[in-house]
């Protein structure tokens, strides 16, 4: 699995990153990230949150 982010989107709230720390981080833009290309099977369901939790969709996980 995989995360990605919409910059286009994202308003840098940072909502995902404490709920997910693992996974998704802010850049210097004040926008979040993805920390790794694949997401670990234990994080899945908190990375799930996180995406589901974004207030603008901005995230998406792969399957």
């Amino acid at each position: 699995m995989k995360a990605n982010v919409d910059h286009d989107i994202c308003i840098g709230c940072g909502l995902c990153a404490s709920i997910c720390e693992e996974v998704f981080t802010m850049n210097a833009d004040g926008l979040s990230e993805p920390i790794a290309d694949s997401i670990a099977d234990e994080l899945v369901e908190a990375a799930e949150e996180a995406c589901s939790s974004c207030p603008v969709d901005a995230i998406t996980i792969e399957k």
